[in-house]
């Protein structure tokens, strides 16, 4: 195994033609069909990186900004943004092509956590991540800052007592009446 690699080693670009067996009741392409998409080419991204099998950790939010229509040519681009013991953060950006007018619209992007294992099941270290350029860096930072932020959540949400007159006061902020039996 390498003891480094580079993000430009983790690189991956998937296009796939949206048929009409991948849409949904509106005519639009179902988002599940996406995400499944998004699945495979975090693990291709982060198990090309790493020379390991890799299993979905968890997946940061995902916001649909544009729908993808039949017929369109959709892009799929994924790269490693940063890298712990025997985890990866793959950042994954999806297009959608209009095969007629050429437009292109960008569909939604997304982080997964994937975990290298070996054959056992166990966690395998990954090869530490060369940063080359501002852009990787900036990514690795953000990546950082998400991780972050999701332990903060967390660690508030186990912590938080449901039973306290300030968690009460935070249901009414949001415009909730609580009716307990």
């Amino acid at each position: 195994m390498n003891t480094s690699n580079t993000v430009a080693a983790s690189k991956i670009t998937l296009s796939e033609l949206m048929l009409p067996s991948h849409s949904n009741f509106s005519g639009k392409i179902h988002g599940g069909y996406l995400l499944s998409l998004m699945d495979q080419i975090a693990f291709a991204c982060a198990s090309k990186y790493c020379g390991s099998y890799c299993v979905t950790a968890s997946v940061d939010t995902v916001n649909f900004l544009n729908p993808v229509e039949i017929g369109e040519l959709v892009t799929l681009k994924a790269s490693v943004n940063y890298v712990g013991n025997s985890s990866m953060v793959v950042g994954i950006r999806v297009t959608s092509q209009n095969i007629q007018t050429g437009k292109v619209k960008h569909t939604n992007s997304s982080y997964f956590t994937m975990v290298a294992k070996n054959e056992k099941g166990e966690n395998v270290k990954v090869p530490k991540l060369i940063l080359s350029n501002l852009e990787e860096v900036r990514r690795f930072y953000e990546s950082i800052n998400r991780i972050s932020a999701k332990k903060e959540y967390l660690e508030e949400e186990i912590t938080l007592d449901f039973d306290s007159k300030e968690a009460l006061k935070n249901l009414e902020k949001y415009n909730v009446l609580l009716k307990l039996k």
